[in-house]
Order: structure tokens, then C-alpha cells, then sequence
């Protein structure tokens, strides 16, 4: 199989070394690669750097065709995954329909974040609940189009133990929910303790602290009871909604916002992915 290879340089957020980035992919790819290549590193290390969090000194970035073995072994709806220290695997074909993600420079910037993350521990292990909630809160939080389905997500209240659950399911649908819920979690708890506090958990856990202690000692709260105060306005907005409307309505009307917040993020990403094959194909006949 051909493939291409990509360099960038990226320039970190304390100035004091370069982190390379490289990019292998098959020649279909070669439109993808191209724009993984030209992702705004300035905009991806200042988020970093907001969240606490240092670039990664290097990444490797590894574009899988759906035809190629490798993919057929992950469930369709995985899109990437990062391998700390350095390398990300992304399947290009697989963004569609595949939330939280809405472009391939979304992947990236969500893998690489979780490259930082696990430097900033050192290797020790933290929740997948954080991980993502970070990853998602630094790549690009939520939408207000995902409110309709936060509301669905926390109707029973999930504590983290749940939420962590969640994420161990194979149903897409069950993940989905997990990646909100931990999203909105640590987008408030940044929003309440600062943005970096995320690295400044991971870096207590790096020093020995166990993750639970590590975010106590930061945010001076469980990661029970914060979940519960991330929750709370919008348990507040099921409170009031029933009073001007039947319950059932309230419901029906959720999922109603629901299923056209969905049906217009799986527009835009059709869109976005016909723009693409334009690309390739004007690739192709200059190539």
C-alpha cells in the first residue's frame, strides 16, 4: 500500500522546545492528510495551555481506509483513539454520524489532548470520565444543540460510578450519552475552579494522589457532588417546564429537539464529507 507522509512544526506553549507532528496515511487519504496537516496549532496549543496542559513534544498521527483490516476489528462507530506517548489512529470514513466529533480536525485535536493528559499524569491512570470530559471541554465543549439531549442524559441523575459505566458499553448510544454527560461535567468544574484545574489534577495524580483525592484537594469537592452541581440547573429547567405543560408533552417535545439537533449535525457533517470528496478528487485529477 502507498503511503504519504506529512510533517508540521508546533509550536508549544511555554516556548521551549518544537513538538513534531507527522501523519501517515494510505494515497485514498491523501485529501484527509492534508487537513490534519493544516489544523490550527496556535488555536490547539492555547487550549492546551488553558486547561493546564503542555503539547506533547511529538505525535504521529495514523490514517486508517475502511477497507484496511485494522478498521474491521473496531466497533464501526469508533473514530479514533490515542496510544500515549505519541500516537493517534484515526478512521476518516467512520465521521459522519459519529458524535462528539464533527470534523477530522475535531479527531485530532480530541486525541491530542488526550496525549497531554496522560503526560501530565506521568502514566498514571485516570478515569475514562475525565479523560473524555477533558478531551471534548478542550477540543470544543458542547453545543446548545446537545442541551435537548443533556436534559434526556441526566433525567436519573447519574453519579460517576454510572457515567464511567457508561463508557465501558458497547451501544453507541450508551457512549454518546457518557461523552455529554462527562463533557458538561468538566466544562463546569473548569468554569467554577479555573481552566487549568485539569492539569493540576493530573499533576497531583502524577505525585502519588489517587484521582479521587487529587480532585478533592483541587476543587475542594467529590467528583459525586460535583457531577450533582453540573446537573442541577438542568434538573431545575424539568422542574418548571411541567408547570405550563403535561409532563409526557415536556418529554415528547425533548425528544422532538433532540432528533432535529441530531438531524442537523448529521446534515452539516454530510455536507462537510461531500466537500471532502470534492477535495480528493480535485487531488486526483492534478495529481
Amino acid at each position: 500500500m502507498a503511503f504519504i507522509a506529512l510533517a508540521a512544526i508546533l509550536m508549544p506553549r511555554a516556548a521551549t522546545a518544537d513538538m513534531e507532528l507527522t501523519v501517515g496515511a494510505p494515497a485514498s487519504l491523501a485529501g484527509a492528510a492534508e487537513r490534519v496537516e493544516r489544523i490550527d496549532r496556535q488555536q490547539l496549543t492555547r487550549a492546551l495551555g488553558d486547561a493546564g496542559l503542555d503539547v506533547p513534544l511529538r505525535v504521529h498521527v495514523t490514517l486508517i481506509a475502511e477497507g484496511d483490516r485494522r478498521a474491521r476489528a473496531i466497533p464501526a462507530w469508533i473514530v479514533g483513539r490515542a496510544f500515549p506517548p505519541h500516537d493517534v489512529v484515526l478512521f476518516p470514513g467512520r465521521l459522519v454520524a459519529s458524535y462528539p466529533y464533527d470534523s477530522i480536525e475535531s479527531v485530532v485535536r480530541h486525541e491530542v489532548v488526550h496525549l497531554a493528559l496522560a503526560a501530565r499524569a506521568e502514566g498514571q491512570p485516570l478515569p475514562r470520565w475525565f479523560h473524555e470530559g477533558v478531551a471534548v471541554s478542550v477540543e470544543s465543549g458542547w453545543g446548545v444543540t446537545d442541551g435537548a439531549r443533556l436534559l434526556l442524559a441526566i433525567a436519573r441523575e447519574p453519579a460517576i460510578g454510572e457515567v464511567e459505566r457508561l463508557f465501558g458499553s458497547d451501544a453507541h448510544q450508551q457512549t454518546t450519552r457518557a461523552y455529554l454527560l462527562a463533557a458538561v461535567l468538566v466544562t463546569d468544574v473548569r468554569r467554577r475552579h479555573g481552566g487549568d484545574v485539569a492539569g493540576a489534577i493530573a499533576g497531583r495524580v502524577a505525585s502519588g494522589a489517587p484521582f479521587s483525592r487529587a480532585f478533592e484537594l483541587e476543587t475542594g469537592e467529590t467528583p459525586d457532588a460535583a457531577a450533582a452541581r453540573a446537573w442541577q440547573t438542568y434538573r431545575r429547567w424539568t422542574v418548571w417546564i411541567p408547570v405550563v405543560t403535561s409532563g409526557s408533552a415536556v418529554w415528547l417535545g425533548i425528544l422532538a429537539l433532540a432528533i432535529l439537533a441530531f438531524v442537523a449535525s448529521l446534515r452539516r457533517r454530510i455536507r462537510r464529507r461531500r466537500q471532502w470528496d470534492e477535495e480528493d478528487e480535485a487531488l486526483d485529477e492534478h495529481g
